[in-house]
């Protein structure tokens, strides 16, 4: 196969995994959003705040909030964001939206525990996969980056501010605050410095794969081959 053909086979598995990132974390944030008394995270505290005060839906509020930071981080850098960061924005939004009303409250303790703990590693998973193809940074994680350029604060330092920040202005709007925040904004780091890892792996293993079978079709037919 020409090369031309072999870069959009590339592209089409990244893309792809793009994507399924974006539904998987889509579904992490629904399920620990089904567990509202343990708290959800600092970001989701601020949407759903938003939600429960002015309407729409929790969805909606994430698609506005990260418009209006690609907005600020496109006129600071005097530049359009990359179509993944837009893609991003929306997509998350769509797919919180769709899993919250696809998915049941648990009733149980237990299940409740089960279901929001199993959510950060699903989230985990979900960044891991997304952000693995290198297509476009969530809107909030170049916030992040901008304010750790202009300050020369450390990127863990700002990170947090900032979601002690939105997780604080989402309590004061009446989101639910809880241990959950918490244990999210602690270890949804370390979560995901094992599920990125694994999914840049896997996804240069798919790549590989791929170009391993396009050279096995391109090598010349032998008259006497058993192949």
């Amino acid at each position: 196969m020409k090369s031309n053909d072999l870069n959009t086979q590339t592209e089409v598995i990244r893309w792809s995994y793009f994507l399924i990132g974006i539904v998987i974390l889509g579904l992490g944030i629904a399920m620990t959003m089904q567990v509202k008394e343990f708290g959800i995270g600092p970001w989701d505290v601020l949407h759903y705040g938003l939600y429960l005060q002015l309407g729409l839906t929790v969805g909606t509020w994430a698609i506005i909030a990260g418009l209006v930071i690609v907005v600020i981080h496109s006129l600071i850098r005097k530049k359009l964001p990359q179509i993944g960061t837009v893609l991003n924005m929306v997509f998350i939004g769509v797919f919180i939206d769709f899993f919250n009303w696809l998915l049941p409250e648990p009733e149980l303790f237990i299940m409740e525990a089960a279901m929001f703990i199993g959510g950060t590693f699903v989230i985990a998973i979900g960044i891991g996969v997304y952000v693995a193809p290198d297509i476009g940074a969530g809107p909030r994680d170049g916030l992040m980056l901008i304010i750790t350029e202009a300050t020369g604060w450390k990127v863990s330092t700002v990170r947090n501010g900032i979601e002690i920040t939105v997780a604080v202005l989402g309590f004061l709007l009446g989101g639910p605050v809880g241990i959950g925040t918490v244990f999210i904004a602690l270890f949804l780091g370390t979560f995901v410095g094992y599920t990125l890892p694994y999914a840049k792996e896997s996804l240069q293993f798919l790549i590989t794969r791929g170009e391993m079978y396009e050279n096995i079709y391109q090598r010349p037919l032998r008259s006497n081959h058993n192949d």
